[in-house]
């Protein structure tokens, strides 16, 4: 079987070998071209293409057998001259395409050329160029928030304190600076009605180190310490006296709310993620904060009342973290508290120092040197923060230079295909009873598909609407973020109306795809779009093999729900059996001498092995009704073999042996030499189009299947 394969090792032959084996490579190339053509397939020769071949050919490693291992073959000569200079010590293809959209953003934004820019476009423009005007922001140093922090009432470190009335206070907080230092209020989804927008209750979020992040108790404890020397810094910085004991009773008070936190594996399993409730109730339970006020000054110009029904995810935080502002109300550390909580806020819009400083609190935290930590470029920081704060601008702008009406076309039409096949896959499944594959094929006719970008973003009219009250300047970065972080009267961020603005996860120009279980969606932003992943005249084995796959394994998270906890061993045509021999596939794989968690991955797993099957299979369908196909012939891959590659390319990534470690750590997905091997191995049709013999890598005799 060998024999009938091509010869991938190249490396190391004699001159006149390598001469005669690349004579015959020409001429299959040739041959597969002409008979290609005759057969309905025909070269694809735009730029793109070329562009894309070229990757195809600098990223492989001939060397390597695509039956041992075929991530190897297609990117094993990836480098870091793919990855424009990323040097995070874990990159990826996905990486490489979101560098590249921000590129876009930032030579949008920083466009010399006129052009006719709407109102809300050029006060994008304003907010990016006072971000990058460093030169402003360190002359005047601290003196911004120092002002700030006066307007709010002071606090005893900065010199003399004015004794605000804390509910004054709080409320000046939330709804001027959208600063929650007690609990975090936010709008999502109701989960009784996913079509209703509802106000949930959180703790707020903390950047004092927890606990449960370390494993050694000397490691916690120098965290803390690192913590609380951040804190004597940005005291300083602001002008106040760091040998006081307002700081450590600040660390002390911080400290006791923190731990009052519920811990999220104890919410889940005793239900308390989303715990309906009414304003007047949550008053009873906690009353040191006045809500209806504090909810009014958050959601202004919504009207609120005490009969509100609201959802808490930490009841019992709220009860106990009460108790505590009870007891330090009249303290003067209680503002200091708040008015930290404040420089935690906006710190990003201050000078130097402070980014150093929270550099070096991050990399105590993360025991690492801060001089070893990348330091991001500033005008990275300032695409961030004008997205953050623009992302509806920008995401318009994005799309009239990236995603034209054919590209939304053709993806929703691939969308269709990839759909379809599932619905026949479904009809397949020897797991399912019959009931539960009747609700699998009703819920997969009711997923709504969410491509390119909300329609509304388009809204230039819209757009000047929200933006209209901003005054901003080149020369007041502080202040033009003190107006945007403030909530404003808006029917796009933050509204309670039941029929407001459909506003995605991620911006239009990311490069990841999501379902939402509360929407019952999947979602793929524009971004995703584009070289090497998707391109209109691409040839379609490309489109399927990359996008396509994404948009299969996105659709089968919908279906999670059908994974028991815990999974048990049970007949052997059943989804226990199934479940289990992917576990244990999984477990056995090594990279870099470390082991994969087959259990912890297993939605991820199951999504990658079957989204490969479907999409290949809605690539068939879609290829036996046009009969019309382009290829790349100068890969030598037939059309069949550029859908595996082209997914295997989306995989292409670097990761040093400690990135590698704490992705394991953290992570649900596997590796992507690992995300690879296992679709690939598990593939009923890689091996026929590679000639992979049996017990091969990339051909094991036992296959795990799902769907």
């Amino acid at each position: 079987m060998a024999s009938k394969r091509k010869k991938w090792m190249t490396r190391g032959l004699p001159l006149g070998l390598l001469l005669v084996v690349s004579v015959i490579t020409l001429l299959l190339v040739l041959n597969f071209t002409i008979l290609s053509c005759s057969r309905g397939f025909r070269p694809c020769e735009t730029t793109e293409c070329k562009i894309l071949t070229e990757k195809f050919l600098s990223s492989r490693d001939l060397s390597i057998d695509p039956c041992q291992d075929f991530f190897g073959h297609i990117c094993g000569m990836w480098d870091t001259s793919d990855t424009l200079g990323l040097g995070t010590g874990s990159v990826n293809t996905f990486d490489v395409l979101w560098e590249e959209n921000q590129l876009l953003l930032k030579a949008l934004l920083e466009r010399k050329e006129h052009v006719t820019r709407s109102s809300a476009e050029e006060k994008a423009l304003t907010f990016y160029k006072s971000c990058m005007n460093t030169e402003k922001i360190e002359s005047l140093g601290a003196q911004p928030m120092v002002d700030l922090i006066n307007k709010v009432g002071g606090w005893s470190v900065a010199g003399a304190w004015n004794r605000t009335d804390f509910d004054q206070t709080l409320r000046l907080l939330i709804g001027e600076y959208n600063v929650f230092p007690f609990f975090r209020a936010y709008l999502h989804s109701s989960p009784l009605n996913p079509t209703l927008h509802v106000i949930q209750i959180d703790h707020p979020e903390f950047d004092m180190p927890s606990k449960n992040q370390f494993e050694k108790e000397s490691e916690y404890t120098k965290a803390l310490r690192v913590y609380l020397s951040y804190l004597q810094n940005l005291t300083a910085f602001l002008g106040g006296e760091i040998n006081t004991v307002v700081i450590p009773s600040v660390f002390a008070f911080t400290s006791k709310l923190l731990n009052v936190v519920t811990p999220l594996p104890e919410r889940q399993e005793r239900q308390m993620l989303f715990t309906p409730t009414s304003i007047a109730v949550l008053q009873g339970l906690a009353p040191a904060i006045d809500w209806l006020s504090c909810l009014q000054a958050a959601f202004y110009p919504r009207e609120l009342n005490s009969s509100e029904i609201i959802f808490v995810h930490d009841m019992d935080y709220m009860v106990e973290m009460s108790q505590l502002v009870d007891l330090w109300r009249k303290s003067s550390y209680l503002q200091a508290y708040m008015v930290l909580c404040l420089v935690h806020s906006l710190y990003p819009a201050l000078d130097k120092r402070f980014q150093d400083a929270r550099r070096e609190l991050t990399a105590g935290i993360q025991k690492s040197e801060a001089d070893s930590m990348e330091v991001v470029p500033r005008w990275k920081k300032c695409i961030s923060d004008t997205s953050r704060f623009f992302e509806p601008v920008l995401g318009a702008m994005f799309i009239k230079e990236t995603f034209s009406p054919e590209t939304k076309k053709v993806a929703e039409a691939m969308f269709a295909e990839v759909k379809d096949a599932l619905d026949k896959r479904l009809d397949q499944l020897k797991w399912m009873d019959e009931e539960s594959h009747r609700n699998a094929k009703q819920k997969l006719q009711s997923i709504v598909v969410k491509i390119g970008y909300p329609l509304w973003i388009m809204d230039d009219e819209l757009l000047e609407r929200e933006y209209r009250q901003l005054h901003l300047g080149e020369d007041s970065f502080f202040q033009n973020v003190v107006q945007l972080k403030a909530p404003r009267e808006s029917a796009l961020f933050g509204t309670l109306d039941p029929h407001g603005h459909d506003n995605w996860e991620v911006d239009p120009s990311s490069v990841h795809s999501y379902y939402s279980i509360s929407q019952n969606a999947v979602v793929f932003p524009a971004g995703m779009f584009r070289s090497p992943f998707f391109q209109v005249d691409f040839p379609s084995a490309v489109n399927f093999g990359a996008i396509g796959v994404f948009m299969a394994h996105e659709l089968l998270h919908a279906f999670n729900e059908y994974v028991p906890h815990p999974i048990m061993s049970g007949d052997e045509n059943g989804l226990e059996e199934r479940l289990l021999c992917m576990e244990k596939q999984y477990n056995s794989y090594t990279l870099q001498n470390l082991t994969v968690n087959g259990t912890v991955t297993l939605l991820e797993n199951m999504a990658d092995c079957g989204g490969l099957a479907i999409a290949q299979q809605a690539y068939e369908n879609w290829l036996k009704r046009r009969k019309q196909e382009t290829v790349l012939p100068q890969i030598g891959f037939t059309h069949s073999q550029l859908f595996f590659a082209s997914f295997a390319q989306s995989m292409c990534g670097k990761q040093t042996l400690e990135k590698l470690r704490s992705f394991l750590s953290r992570d649900r997905h596997s590796p992507n030499p690992l995300r690879v091997r296992g679709a690939i191995s598990n593939s009923d049709n890689f091996h026929i189009y590679f000639q992979c013999p049996q017990g091969s890598p990339m051909n094991p005799e036992q296959k795990c299947h799902m769907w």
